[in-house]
């Protein structure tokens, strides 16, 4: 199994120190807000501030968090000693338009992927911003959510409930333990737990067992060979699902946003003109047979250019 690192993205954790932030009804989309560890160097600091684009300090709200509550919130899926204790890794959150949906990048995060840290944010009710998160160097990023959460409730008044902040942040760490199964990479994955919230959403499991058959029959449909103890944890979390409120709209705006990427790229330039290689294949193909070896190899060509 990969190791977490000790240099953990902890940094985005909720401590605020006495920080009195600015919220509620004067949230707009265009607010930002950045969330720095708070173990950066000055210099680290002013490199990551340039490199969200802020030119001053007091452009944005900052808030500096501790990794207090990165234990509070992962200490029962992951080793305190693989926690670590430093706060490294931040962010910067900018509020969009109403169905603007989720937007994530990320640099120097080696583990945790954009698909992982958007399913989690949807299932905590996270929508409609764009989050970059960063780190001065590599760090495998499992406890960037919690600080992202902490930054959200900041910039637009709204605040997450706790029960949903832990779900969001055990859905994060069993997806990146699912990505350790050698019958999945981390893309699988995430893509695995993202249908399994499609399906819950849409047949609306009443039971355990019922939860635990709807799993299994995802996992055979893909091939995934999980063991019994992967079962099980899938088993609780998306019992855990059942018992809260969740709210499913943003849940499936997610998953839309994921199928979206497809349909976006088949209609931009560069999937039109794929679209037009693969057509202009096959016609050369259908000469090959028909029409001659040379109309093929003058057609064959447009799909090498």
């Amino acid at each position: 199994m990969k190791k977490f690192m000790i240099s953990i993205a902890i940094l985005m954790v909720i401590s605020t120190f006495g920080y009195q932030p600015k919220v509620g009804a004067d949230a707009a989309p265009g607010d930002r807000i950045v969330v720095l560890g708070e173990d950066l160097t000055s210099a680290q600091q002013n490199e990551l501030l340039k490199e969200m684009g802020v030119e001053s300090p007091d452009d944005v709200q900052i808030t500096t968090v501790s990794n207090a509550d990165e234990h509070k919130y992962l200490g029962d899926y992951i080793p305190a000693a693989q926690i670590g204790q430093n706060a490294i890794s931040s962010a910067i959150i900018v509020i969009g338009e109403k169905g603007d949906g989720l937007s994530l990048q990320l640099k120097n995060i080696d583990y945790i992927t954009e698909q992982m840290y958007g399913n989690a944010l949807s299932t905590a009710g996270v929508k409609d911003a764009k989050i970059y998160i960063t780190a001065p160097f590599q760090v495998s990023g499992t406890g960037a959510l919690t600080g992202i959460m902490q930054a959200y409730e900041i910039t637009s008044g709204i605040e997450i409930d706790e029960d949903k902040k832990e779900v969001a942040n055990e859905e994060m760490v069993i997806t990146s333990e699912l990505s350790e199964n050698e019958s999945m990479d981390e893309e699988e994955a995430a893509d695995f737990i993202t249908l399994i919230k499609s399906k819950i959403s849409e047949e609306k499991p009443q039971s355990k067992e019922e939860i635990k058959q709807l799993i299994e029959e995802v996992a055979n449909e893909k091939n995934y060979d999980l063991s019994k103890e992967e079962i099980s944890k899938l088993v609780d979390l998306f019992q855990k699902f059942k018992d809260l409120n969740i709210d499913w709209d943003a849940v499936n705006q997610k998953i839309n946003d994921a199928k979206g990427k497809v349909t976006d790229f088949l209609e931009s330039d560069e999937g039109k003109g794929f679209i037009e290689k693969i057509k202009d294949f096959f016609k050369s193909l259908w000469n090959f047979i028909f029409g001659g070896e040379d109309s093929a190899v003058t057609e064959y060509s447009t799909l090498e250019s």
